[in-house]
């Protein structure tokens, strides 16, 4: 690790690959800091451009990302399915962080899963799937119910779907085009957490409290922290988070999804990997000095990570579709953050913005459980 690279100092550019909320709230962090954000993009009018500067290409444009890293001291992404070829192109004209390496584990569940089961890490058991025979053969060796996931492309939910019977995972698997994917067991679970985990340029690795996460139709409704666990739990969370990024000599923030609850380590198992800053990290942003969207700047320009201590007890829910337009109602709440990201316009479970209400710190587990039956995105 080049923890002998001088830092970038203020007044330097990051370079976003993505032009969504998180590449507008890294924009935002980084701006606190005094650094420049330049956000790359196919579509126009993206959330991120309303804040950054912008240029706006195919991904194929190799000529318009070369005059794009010339304008960039370092590059990111805010979203993990950036085609690998670009990360590796634009790598050979600037410092790409997270590299390329790892976004090219993190994208593909198959060698995901396969890079955590060879680090020793507990994971649902799982086979690859590429043919018709293949797909049998998983089942058999997974058993069923499973859950059949497309290998690359997924997210809230998108190229996964439970199989309750073996004549039901063709008819899936057609319905995604028969692309390579894999079959995981389906495990019985307590509870989903995620562990906020950055690491810096000098090796040094910092761990948010890990959070509870709530889904409705598969998408990410509500965070809530302190997770409703024991110390004992958390610890391990965090531990596995900073194992992972330690393993793929990671710079800058990852999102570690987690099932609690089934056989495991410690009753942990992970579940997925997000190569970025992620949306049950929203809450850090109000709760945090150091949010995980600064933590993420700070570690790819080579300055020292911040104190991910929180000094309030949070629960984040995202704003979903139309429920955005309670923006006045929620604007009026008491120690609630309310935070729209300037889309376009909403649809159902599109993320259009969220509002996170902060507590005093020291709740017990009973309280958690209360909050998340109240309190509602």
């Amino acid at each position: 690790m080049a923890g002998d690279v001088p830092p970038l100092a203020p007044g330097a550019t990051i370079g976003i690959l993505g032009g969504g909320q998180l590449g507008r709230m890294l924009a935002l962090a980084a701006a606190r800091l005094g650094i420049r954000s330049h956000i790359y993009c196919p579509e126009t009018d993206r959330p991120a451009a309303q804040v950054a500067a912008s240029t706006v290409a195919a991904y194929e444009d190799e000529a318009a990302l070369t005059q794009f890293a010339r304008a960039v001291d370092v590059v990111t992404y805010e979203f993990e399915n950036i085609p690998g070829p670009v990360a590796a192109f634009l790598d050979r004209l600037v410092p790409v962080r997270p590299s390329p390496k790892a976004l090219a584990v993190a994208q593909d569940r198959f060698l995901e899963k396969s890079f955590l089961r060879d680090a020793g890490i507990a994971t649902a058991p799982f086979a690859e799937v590429s043919t018709s025979d293949g797909l049998s053969r998983a089942l058999a060796e997974v058993g069923v119910p499973a859950v059949l996931k497309t290998r690359r492309f997924g997210y809230d939910g998108k190229g996964q779907a439970v199989v309750s019977a073996p004549e039901d995972a063709e008819r899936v698997w057609a319905e995604f085009g028969n692309a390579p994917a894999i079959v995981e067991a389906y495990v019985p679970f307590t509870c989903e957490l995620s562990v906020i985990v950055a690491r810096g340029l000098d090796g040094r690795s910092a761990c948010y409290d890990p959070v509870r996460n709530d889904h409705e139709q598969h998408i990410l409704a509500r965070s809530t922290v302190p997770a409703g666990v024991s110390a004992a739990v958390e610890a391990r969370a965090k531990a596995i988070a900073e194992r992972i990024v330690a393993m793929l000599d990671y710079v800058g923030v990852m999102g570690v999804e987690m099932f609690f609850g089934a056989d495991g380590d410690d009753g942990l198992f992970v579940n997925e990997l997000a190569p970025r800053v992620h949306n049950s990290g929203h809450w850090t942003t109000d709760a945090c000095v150091v949010s995980q969207f600064e933590q993420h700047v700070r570690a790819i320009c080579g300055w020292p990570l911040g104190s991910p201590r929180r000094h309030a007890d949070a629960v984040m829910g995202n704003l979903l579709g139309d429920a955005v337009d309670r923006w006045r109602e929620l604007s009026t709440e008491p120690d609630t953050a309310l935070h729209i990201y300037g889309k376009d316009g909403s649809a159902p479970g599109r993320k259009m913005g969220h509002a996170t209400r902060l507590f005093p710190r020291g709740a017990d587990a009973e309280s958690v459980e209360r909050r998340m039956e109240t309190v509602e995105p």
